[in-house]
């Protein structure tokens, strides 16, 4: 005589009672931490919709679509993706872990060249308006290739400053965006 083989699951352990496995010890938030970018996401579209609602516009100064209009359109389209984003991970919905080809993710990061490129990116901002766009555009491309890591003193200085003094003469002379000359003015 054979006896039936029952095919059922097993009952499911409940958590803290004896025999069944530790309940997870990570938090609810460490397990949706991209709600962390929802939210810088809700924020920026929220700043970018009051500043432009509250944009003080001259009727005869708009054209058919005015000034207001592109900067509500990303703002409502930035509180359309926060909202989304934030369905998904509630949803479960993980973002890939980086798996860049010479990213070793093992390495800590590298924080001396943060600093150096903050430091640099702040003291051309200090500089443009005293010095000019072109002497600070240029000690912001050659900081910036000396952070990275570029130790050639002999070529660097160069092409940032012909870097500079071509986004200064693109962006002052031939689209009509006023940057400051600096002691520059006279010459350029």
């Amino acid at each position: 005589m054979t006896t039936p083989t029952d095919t059922s699951p097993a009952p499911e352990p409940v958590p803290g009672r004896a025999g069944s496995p530790a309940p997870d010890r990570r938090s609810w938030l460490r397990d949706h931490s991209e709600l962390g970018v929802c939210v810088m996401l809700l924020a920026l579209g929220v700043l970018v919709l009051t500043d432009a609602l509250t944009m003080d516009v001259d009727i005869t100064q708009r054209g058919p679509v005015g000034p207001k209009t592109v900067p509500i359109v990303v703002g409502a389209g930035l509180l359309v993706i926060a909202a989304l984003l934030a369905v998904d991970v509630l949803r479960g919905g993980r973002g890939e872990a980086e798996g860049g080809e010479d990213v070793d993710l093992s390495e800590p990061a590298d924080w001396r060249t943060v600093l150096l490129l903050s430091g640099i990116f702040l003291g051309a901002a200090a500089l443009i308006e005293p010095a000019g766009f072109p002497v600070a555009g240029a000690l912001l491309f050659w900081g910036a290739a000396f952070a990275l890591g570029s130790r050639r003193v002999d070529r660097d200085p160069l092409i940032a400053a012909v870097l500079s003094l071509l986004t200064y003469v693109v962006f002052d002379k031939l689209l009509g965006v006023p940057l400051p000359g600096g002691p520059l003015m006279g010459v350029l």
